[in-house]
């Protein structure tokens, strides 16, 4: 399968930046292995009096996506502080490159991993390995991906399908038998994740005038819907509101996406449960 590559990835892939190793590191992060595909050790120079990371270098096993997300992440990091890169997350890595396709995000989720390792061992924190937790089990054994890696992978990511999982953590994308687990795992996530408690929303009148009404249209798109399309590279944007019925205009990806009908679907279903039952939601122009 060929993949569609941006010319940024193309670029990083074929003259990587960063490559090697720093003999006088001061925080070093392993993950991977090459056994399971994909390895990446990324090794920074921190001063010690700013933590600021003077330089950053890696070493990858894997794929042109591995290598190119591998060079974002140094360039990202080198010139900021300890404290501003542990709020990198995997999706950042793929801002900066332009695009992964679906299939290669795991490489910017090893990326994220690297990070968050060499943060943890300058700090001197204990890293608690999967087969020490008592509460971890690695339920894809083709590619070693552990419970509580598809877990997270699920919650940062707004995951939502097995497809999804596999572009994410590689789980499930060899020999299958791990397929019943992982649905299960996503069934048992999004459960748990249902049950919290929702982002407190303006309360909702039981008399609404035209102007509440659209008041409150307004702050729902703008607090619950568009957040969630954003991070999918979607956006949406209020055309009209007449009576009940209720005109958008879709953006981004969402523009000839082939799940828009469903993405419709979803946001009249919002819109009806935070502002009235009765409103019927259509795409439209000016």
């Amino acid at each position: 399968m060929a993949w569609e590559y941006n010319e940024k990835v193309k670029d990083l892939y074929r003259n990587p930046k960063n490559v090697g190793e720093i003999e006088d590191a001061n925080a070093v992060g392993e993950v991977g292995s090459i056994v399971c595909g994909d390895a990446l050790k990324l090794s920074l120079k921190v001063d010690k009096d700013t933590e600021t990371i003077t330089d950053a270098k890696f070493q990858t096993f894997g794929c042109g996506s591995a290598i190119a997300s591998s060079t974002a992440l140094t360039e990202m990091v080198i010139g900021k502080t300890m404290d501003e890169v542990a709020k990198i997350k995997n999706q950042d890595i793929v801002d900066y490159l332009g695009g992964l396709p679906a299939e290669k995000m795991h490489c910017s989720v090893m990326g994220q991993e690297a990070l968050e390792a060499a943060i943890a061992d300058y700090r001197g924190l204990k890293v608690v390995h999967e087969e020490e937790d008592p509460d971890t089990a690695i339920v894809c054994h083709c590619f070693g991906v552990s419970n509580k890696k598809i877990e997270k992978a699920i919650l940062e990511n707004g995951l939502r399908t097995l497809e999804d999982i596999t572009n994410y953590t590689k789980a499930g994308g060899g020999c299958g038998s791990c397929i019943d687990e992982i649905e299960q795992i996503l069934e048992e996530t999004l459960a748990n994740q249902a049950v919290a408690p929702p982002a407190p929303m303006p309360a909702k009148p039981k008399r609404l005038t035209t102007l509440q009404k659209i008041k409150l249209i307004e702050e729902t798109i703008e607090k619950e819907i568009r957040p969630q399309l954003i991070k999918d590279g979607g956006d949406l944007e209020l055309i009209d509101v007449e009576g009940n019925r209720v005109v958008i205009e879709f953006k981004g990806r969402c523009l000839g996406c082939q799940a828009v009908t469903y993405t419709l679907s979803g946001v009249q279903d919002k819109l009806r449960e935070m502002v009235s039952p009765d409103l019927e939601v259509t795409v439209g122009s000016d």
